[in-house]
């Protein structure tokens, strides 16, 4: 079987100091940049907004960042504005290893619809491409690796899972945003649909 290696939003946006920073964020990059050559294929993924997302907080009066809303397509967290097209904040760590990659996927750059995962927007309708891109290549294990463990990777890795791809998640190379216990919620979630977790 053929591996890939999927690196999700390693973007500054989600490292210290970064708009939506994740704790540690930039400590994956030695880990995933040590990993690159040991796969075949290498993808990785680009938060891509607009901005005037429909996900920013400073989009809906009266809402703060992390209150919840309902979208057409369900639930939604709101985020502080992060990750905008051609912003700093979007650029990939400046010490992540992008020459490897084959394929950079771009989500998120839909107005009106967020995107976590890798494969699907948050519809869970509209595919990114991606799918059909590794089938073409013959992947069929597939290692999930960045940021943010218990939103895009966890995503990423329940849809890739339910496309019927080996999928394993390499904690070591993840780091949470552990809100309100969703980083606990979505290790059992993964463990569930039969998601390996390794190096945690």
């Amino acid at each position: 079987m053929t591996d890939a290696l999927i690196v999700i939003d390693v973007q500054n946006d989600f490292c210290p100091g970064g708009a939506l920073a994740v704790a540690g964020g930039d400590e994956v990059v030695p880990r995933i940049n040590a990993m690159m050559d040991a796969y075949p294929i290498r993808v990785l993924t680009q938060d891509w907004h607009p901005a005037g997302h429909s996900s920013f907080a400073s989009e809906h009066p009266a809402k703060a960042p992390m209150d919840m809303i309902e979208m057409p397509y369900g639930p939604q967290v709101l985020w502080p504005d992060h990750c905008v097209q051609g912003s700093d904040g979007a650029a990939f760590h400046v010490d992540l290893r992008t020459d490897p990659a084959d394929l950079i996927v771009r989500k998120g750059f839909r107005k009106a619809v967020d995107s976590y995962s890798a494969f699907f927007e948050n519809d869970h309708v509209t595919p990114t491409g991606l799918e059909g891109y590794l089938r073409s290549r013959g992947a069929e294990r597939l290692v999930m690796v960045g940021l943010a463990t218990d939103f895009c990777v966890n995503y990423s890795a329940l849809d890739a899972a339910k496309l019927g791809f080996d999928v394993t998640v390499d904690l070591s190379a993840c780091r949470g945003i552990d809100f309100s216990g969703s980083l606990d919620a979505a290790l059992e979630g993964l463990r569930a649909a039969g998601v390996r977790l390794e190096g945690g």
